[in-house]
């Protein structure tokens, strides 16, 4: 199945009854299609009230106009044999920034002839045979006038962004599978406090068994306006990580991130040599500047200048080490002063990886090559690409190796079907659907195997994935062949 960008401006082009309306009932939702015949009978006395085509075609432009200004796919629904015509919805794609293919609707003309006889409305005879004649001259004039595809009819998907390509990168992971580490990101904690332990209990065991290789969790006083309310249960996040440790046995345990501000450099460092010891040398600790100015006024914590947070997370990043290590020799840095570094017992782990979080390329990598073990980035396959490059190159500086990680979010379905019933169950209410699925990243099994083929490419190691509605563990098995798929 071919797979669309979303969104996307989609002419029709071809003949009378060469099945322009079925093919785009078939793939296409009713309020997605433009269709000049339909808006005849808006405007006019009906389908086939030839006066109305000016005022039905003028409408016809409107709508993919406006359409096409609010990013909606659109499917317009008319024989578009005019060059003239096509020359406007190409310019209207481009104008906003829409991509715009053309389907050609190469028929045999007495298939078109049939079918136009059995149309409630049919299309005049000499009329269809005008269109007929001009055809071959439009099916090879297409291919030049600027479309980004020019398409014969045939299964489509429209997807978002992310999988547009993902196909042969799909085929790669099949034909020559590389490994790829997954965590299971819990950014949210639906259906009420009073039975949240049990299904916490459910997604840590399904996480197991699904295959991922560490469970993270975020590190807030309160949920985050990216993901939900102020006012939403959210659970403290190193508090959730030792009950996990008790309900699992195999997953690395980690916060993505804590802010350095949350809590003193000892404190960060007494929790995750406790949580390492009760894991059974199973922590990780993620950190990272922090950003939420609002979230540190509301508890009474400081929020320290850009610079001043940045010195101390250099600090920290070194003093970490050091804290659980052996002895309690004293550590002095730039603004940390820690007579005492001594804390038993000690983590299991020799070296309890540190995963800084932030995309900073002048600053941020930069420290993670120094003094981190990995380096976690957001954005979209471009930016992580680059984001790599810019980690290789300060590791090259500091004669060190440091791992990329990725956070990101997934909707997964067995098919479009399943992917679109996601869609509609979790997008806001008023969202539009095209924007929630690129929003979320909601794709079939396969456009998700090819979308995270392309991120270990860009050179990531684990992907730490986010499911939006975690409230069983549905979502975590629909996402377990994903897994499956990077595993020898």
């Amino acid at each position: 199945m071919l797979r669309l960008p979303a969104p996307c401006l989609v002419v029709l082009v071809g003949p009378a009854g060469s099945g322009k309306s079925t093919w785009a009932a078939e793939h296409f939702g009713p309020d997605q299609v433009v269709s000049t015949d339909r808006l005849r009978a808006v405007v006019g006395a009906g389908e086939d009230d030839i006066a109305a085509s000016a005022d039905a075609f003028a409408l016809a432009d409107e709508i993919v106009a406006r359409r096409t200004a609010r990013g909606l796919t659109t499917v317009v629904d008319a024989t578009a044999l005019d060059p003239a015509v096509r020359a406007v919805r190409l310019a209207t794609a481009r104008a906003h920034g829409v991509a715009c293919v053309a389907v050609a609707f190469d028929v045999p003309a007495a298939q078109c002839r049939a079918r136009n006889r059995a149309r409630p409305y049919p299309v005049p005879a000499a009329a269809l045979t005008a269109q007929l004649r001009a055809w071959p001259a439009v099916r090879d004039a297409l291919p030049h006038e600027g479309f980004d595809a020019v398409l014969a009819p045939q299964p489509v998907r429209v997807v978002p962004p992310a999988f547009a390509a993902s196909a042969a990168a799909e085929h790669r992971q099949h034909e020559r599978p590389t490994g790829l580490r997954f965590a299971l990101h819990l950014g949210e904690f639906p259906g009420g406090a009073a039975g949240l332990r049990p299904r916490l209990r459910d997604v840590a065991h399904a996480a197991e068994a699904a295959g991922f290789d560490a469970v993270h969790v975020m590190d807030h006083y309160r949920q985050i306006p990216q993901i939900g309310r102020s006012w939403d249960d959210f659970l403290e996040g190193w508090t959730t990580l030792a009950w996990l440790a008790a309900c699992t046995d195999r997953v690395r345990l980690g916060t993505l991130v804590s802010a350095v501000t949350h809590r003193t450099v000892p404190q960060l460092a007494r929790i995750v040599a406790t949580l390492d010891v009760l894991s059974g040398g199973r922590a990780v600790c993620g950190i990272g500047l922090g950003w939420y100015g609002a979230e540190h006024r509301a508890v009474g914590l400081p929020f320290p200048p850009v610079a001043e947070r940045y010195a101390l997370l250099e600090d920290a990043l070194v003093a970490l080490p050091v804290l659980w290590g052996p002895g309690g020799k004293p550590f002095r840095g730039a603004v940390l002063d820690l007579p005492d570094t001594a804390g038993y017992p000690r983590p299991l782990q020799e070296r309890v990886p540190i995963v800084l979080g932030g995309g900073g390329e002048r600053r941020t990598l930069r420290l993670a090559a120094r003094h981190a073990d990995a380096a976690n980035v957001l954005g979209d396959l471009a930016t992580v690409a680059r984001k790599a490059r810019v980690l290789r190159a300060h590791c090259a500086e500091a004669g060190r190796e440091v791992e990329l990680t990725h956070l990101t979010t997934a909707v997964v379905g067995a098919d479009g079907a399943e992917v679109d019933r996601e869609v509609a169950r979790l997008r806001p209410r008023g969202a539009d659907p095209a924007r929630f699925a690129a929003a979320v990243h909601a794709g079939t099994v396969g456009e998700q195997v090819g979308r995270f083929r392309e991120l270990a490419e860009a050179g990531v190691a684990e992907v730490s994935v986010r499911l939006p509605g975690l409230a069983d563990p549905g979502p975590i098995e629909r996402f377990a062949p994903v897994i499956a798929a990077f595993r020898p």
